[in-house]
């Protein structure tokens, strides 16, 4: 099956919990629909480059998903239609990277770093 990854971004005024939630609903639609998510990772609440509805910020989420294009394809459907989606992006790659995505590297530097004196 073909490989996939999705960023999506969800309403800044929902909790983490409910943005998680999301995440799992997705998951959800893709599994009954014959494919599986590989691996999925919440990145938090980020500021966008631009306003989108009126919004600043939003919840950013991320998928790596083995599927069938037509399960995608219900799963975009069914996210651009969900009112606390704003975005989402879907990318067909070879090959899924090992470890954590580059978001999740940054973060894991920043808790490393020293404080300046």
């Amino acid at each position: 099956m073909p490989l996939y990854e999705h960023v999506m971004i969800a309403r800044q005024d929902l909790s983490n919990t409910q943005a998680e939630s999301l995440i799992e609903h997705f998951s959800t639609v893709l599994a009954d629909n014959g494919g599986k998510v590989v691996e999925n990772e919440y990145w938090g609440v980020k500021t966008m480059a631009y306003k989108i509805n009126k919004n600043r910020k939003g919840h950013y989420a991320y998928l790596r998903s083995d599927a069938p294009a037509p399960a995608v394809q219900e799963m975009e459907r069914l996210m651009r239609l969900h009112e606390d989606v704003m975005r989402v992006l879907t990318i067909k790659v070879d090959a899924h990277e090992e470890g954590p995505s580059v978001q999740m590297q940054k973060r894991d530097e920043r808790e490393g770093r020293r404080e300046r004196r």
